[in-house]
């Protein structure tokens, strides 16, 4: 779904890409939807190859992660934060990691907060 204030839905997409199938050129087209000359171009050549289907809304997640933090040692961070209770500058000093990494596998694993672990019990 496009947001409120885009230049361009997937109902507009088609028609600019119709208008460039009917012989304009880019910059005409564009200059008529007030859009530049490459966004033209880029959806009229995907109306080309995929059709209307084409002019739907994209994801924007990149489809792989290079630089996300490895799956042992998530585990690490999260085994010190449930044994030893420690917050992100410690953990990240004990395994040589930025704090903000550390805090960001806390969010994502929903225990950043020392209030959501039991500080009895070691439970959730």
């Amino acid at each position: 779904m496009s947001h409120a204030n885009a230049v361009l839905t997937p109902r507009t997409r088609s028609r600019l890409a119709r208008i460039v199938d009917d012989g304009f050129t880019y910059a005409s087209a564009a200059k008529m939807f007030m859009v530049s000359p490459r966004t033209a171009k880029k959806w009229a050549d995907r109306y080309r190859h995929k059709g209307p289907a084409g002019m739907a809304d994209r994801s924007s997640r990149p489809k792989t992660s290079p630089t996300r933090t490895r799956p042992e040692v998530v585990r690490q961070i999260v085994r010190l934060r449930w044994r030893h209770r420690l917050g992100p500058v410690q953990i990240g000093g004990r395994l040589d990691l930025q704090p903000s990494t550390v805090h960001a596998v806390l969010v994502r694993c929903g225990i950043n907060r020392l209030s959501h672990i039991d500080r009895v019990t070691g439970g959730p």
